[in-house]
């Protein structure tokens, strides 16, 4: 836009400011004007008829009506409504035809009002005082404004028989001089959109005016500003071209001398435009060259990322592998199984189908394994498995359900116990059928290292969902009919029946009490120390839970964690874990003793909205650091697509608190979560440590482990270290803080304060290290 252009444009813009603001004074003041003469009309027009006395004192609607009909003939008056003295309704009129709005409570409009004051009222939709200006009328031009003006008399209105005349003379009587009296009210609704009928010519006259002289205003201004800005347009243009690289000859200029100062100037610039050019050429072909050195870097480093990346995806595939598969038979384990088999029932119990499990345990295995040796052992589990998968039809059996590379029809549970599903079954009988099949395959002799043995087993069947609808009850089911088959002299297999539940009471009695363990004070932490090899000190303690059961003694969390969760108390079980851990963490502060943190694990079930604040609200009750406070994470929780999940993984770590992994790669989850959160240490599974150092596969596993975390920038914690063979892999490899029977079993936190003392460890610590 030129010059001219902005000057006219900030002119108009001004003018138009002004003409507005004119234009809303006007119609402001003569709003007001008009508004006051109307309250001033219906005033004077109360106190100056003397029949109206009359007839609030008689009550006669018929004898009103043409009273409030003169009240009606003021502009902008909509509605007159008689009361009597007590504000009861005694006569009504509109104006117009039609019937208007309801009017409010006579008692609302007169609230903050003495008996003997005139009201004057507006109420908004929601029936609350409003304003009376410009404003409110605009906004609310259907919402009216209420007078009500008391009618005095120097008449006695209590006295009976009244007449007109009396109350004529009453003004100039004996008693004119005394104190008045109310006999009713007058309620006046005054139209806002009639007031603003009223005001409107005289507003849009002056509005006309107004904008007709910043038209002519702004012609004059244009001509004018054009005029003096032409010169400087095209100097202003001549600059451009330059600047652009157009123009490459002297400028001549014959203006004013300012303007010839500028020429002088322009012609500089021209001047030194080519040399420039040429200096600007050597740079952009100098910086190209970078730009294609720079390219090749990062395509060399794509390249090395990328290589990176295969390494840990073919860990994470061995390491998934070892978390759901037996390492011995190459059968899915116990998780697999169970996961698989979750998932299996839901989708029969939608489309109502019969599911069958066989749970199998050999008899007398142990005496192979002791008077054989464990490899013999070990042979006979893998002739099992191979029979087991050599008997199972792909019409028995789940051949494939979630992932097409995994079959769970057969799956070792760990020692001398495996499964089997059969599903879709027509009937019992067809379980029975498969039963006795793979009993036949079973019994027949193995030789092993010369000699041949014959394994017996024992089988216990249970029906889905007859016998339970989910994992653990159906597994239990099968469970307890395989330990009757076992007991049977003749029975090599059984179906579970009721009867058999000989434990389902005590487990009722087991919840009832794990319910009341918090209020009875039945819970307590043990504390792990976790320790820093370099220091010989404790570097954070990690807090597990126990429960003091006053007639099973102590419960193992194995046995009461997973049915805590499943009941629903497992919030109320992390809570308490979570505020005990810090008070007792500031008690250790008050004593002087220095634990650097405290580790609490965390339940999927305890991740919800509420989590983070109940987190904060614990810190602030203790007066500790959000660091000071470690998080282990389940690599479920990471893996949860849920926002309400994400969102509070980053307030936590928003809030300071340490982020750990627990059990790291021990799960069946992508390592995608480890660059989607800011996680602060990984922990190695005790099933990766425990023979680290003799088994080639597990020991490169957690050297990977501990290699990505460091490439990450993530601290490493090795849980279940108890030899000092597994104590020197784990330093040989880079691991520094080591948690595991190898220092201490978990202790209570009385046991705990002597570990406090700085380089505790130092001596055993040395020693190991020799």
């Amino acid at each position: 836009m030129t010059i001219a252009g902005r000057i006219n444009l900030l002119f108009i813009s001004v003018a138009l400011l002004l003409a507005l603001a004119l234009t809303g004074f006007t119609a402001w003041r003569e709003y007001h004007v008009a508004f006051d003469r109307v309250v001033d009309t219906l005033l004077a027009q109360v106190q100056s008829r003397p029949d109206l006395q009359v007839e609030l004192y008689r009550r006669q609607d018929e004898a009103l009506q043409p009273l409030l009909a003169g009240f009606l003939e003021t502009p902008s008056v909509s509605v007159a409504i008689a009361r009597d003295g007590l504000g009861e309704l005694l006569a009504r009129r509109e104006a117009g035809d039609g019937a208007g709005a309801i009017s409010p409570p006579f008692k609302l409009l007169r609230r903050d009002l003495g008996e003997a004051d005139t009201g004057l009222t507006a109420l908004g939709p929601d029936m609350q005082p409003a304003g009376t200006g410009l404003w409110d009328a605009w906004t609310d031009t259907n919402l009216p404004v209420y007078l009500t003006v008391p009618v005095f008399t120097g008449a006695n209105p209590a006295q009976q028989g009244l007449t007109a005349y009396d109350f004529f003379v009453a003004p100039s009587g004996p008693a004119a001089n005394g104190s008045l009296r109310i006999i009713g009210y007058m309620q006046l609704e005054i139209s806002r959109a009639g007031l603003l009928e009223t005001i409107w010519p005289t507003v849009r006259s002056v509005l006309i005016v107004s904008l007709g002289l910043v038209v002519l205003c702004g012609l004059a201004v244009a001509l004018v500003s054009r005029r003096i800005t032409r010169d400087l347009s095209r100097l202003a243009q001549l600059a451009d071209d330059v600047s652009s690289g157009k123009v490459d000859k002297p400028l001549v200029i014959d203006a004013s001398s300012e303007l010839k100062d500028i020429a002088t100037v322009l012609n500089s610039l021209i001047g030194g435009f080519t040399k420039a050019r040429k200096e600007a050429d050597v740079g952009q072909h100098l910086l190209n060259m970078k730009v294609d050195e720079r390219t090749s870097q990062l395509t060399e480093r794509e390249k090395e990322l990328n290589r990176a990346a295969e390494e840990i995806n073919e860990t994470r595939t061995r390491m998934q592998h070892m978390a759901y598969y037996d390492g011995l038979t190459a059968l899915p384990n116990r998780r697999l199984f169970t996961e698989q088999l979750d998932l299996l029932l839901g989708l029969n119990q939608r489309n109502g189908h019969t599911l069958a499990l066989l749970f199998m345990n050999l008899d007398n295995f142990k005496r192979i394994n002791d008077s054989l040796g464990y490899g013999a052992g070990d042979q006979v589990l893998l002739e099992v498995g191979k029979r087991l998968v050599e008997g199972v039809r792909d019409s028995d059996a789940v051949a494939h359900y979630v992932d097409g590379g995994q079959k769970i029809d057969v799956s070792r549970l760990g020692g001398d116990e495996f499964t089997v599903i059969l599903n879709q079954i027509d009937n019992v009988k067809s379980a029975g059928t498969v039963v006795e099949r793979l009993l036949g395959l079973l019994l027949k002799p193995i030789i092993i290292e010369g000699h041949e043995l014959v394994v017996s087993p024992s089988i216990g069947v249970a029906i889905a969902p007859r016998d339970g609808a989910n994992v653990e009850s159906l597994l239990k089911a099968a469970g307890i009919a395989m330990h009757h088959a076992k007991e049977s002299v003749r029975d090599k297999y059984l179906f579970f029946s009721e009867h058999m539940d000989a434990t389902g009471v005590g487990r009722l009695k087991l919840e009832a009490d794990l319910r009341k363990a918090v209020e009875r004070k039945q819970l307590v932490l043990h504390y792990q120390p976790q320790v820093n090899t370099l220091t010989g000190a404790v570097a954070g303690a990690e807090a597990l839970l126990r429960w003091e059961h006053p007639e099973h003694g102590t419960v193992p969390p194995f046995q009461f964690i997973p049915l805590a969760e499943e009941i629903g108390v497992i919030d109320e079980l992390g809570d308490w874990v979570l505020a005990e851990s810090c008070r007792q963490m500031k008690e250790f502060d008050a004593q002087g003793l220095e634990l650097p943190r405290v580790a609490i694990n965390v339940s999927a079930f305890q991740f919800k909205s509420t989590f983070v604040n109940r987190i904060r609200e614990v810190l602030k009750q203790f007066e500790l650091p959000a660091s000071r406070l470690e998080l282990g994470l389940s690599e479920s929780i990471l893996m949860d697509e849920d926002r309400t999940t994400h969102q509070s993984l980053l307030d936590l770590k928003a809030l300071g608190v340490y982020l750990s992994v627990d059990d790291f790669g021990a799960g069946f989850a992508t390592l995608s979560y480890l660059s989607r959160y800011e996680l602060d240490e990984l922990k190695i599974d005790r099933s990766f440590v425990l023979d680290c150092h003799n088994n080639e596969s597990r020991g490169k596993l957690v050297v990977a482990i501990i290699s990505m975390a460091r490439s990450l920038g993530l601290g490493i914690v090795a849980e279940g270290v108890e030899t000092e063979e597994q104590y020197r892999f784990l330093i040989d490899n880079g691991a520094e803080v080591l948690q595991g029977y190898l220092f201490s079993k978990p202790v209570p936190a009385e046991e705990l304060k002597r570990m406090l003392a700085p380089w505790h460890f130092v001596e055993q610590v040395q020693s190991i290290q020799g």
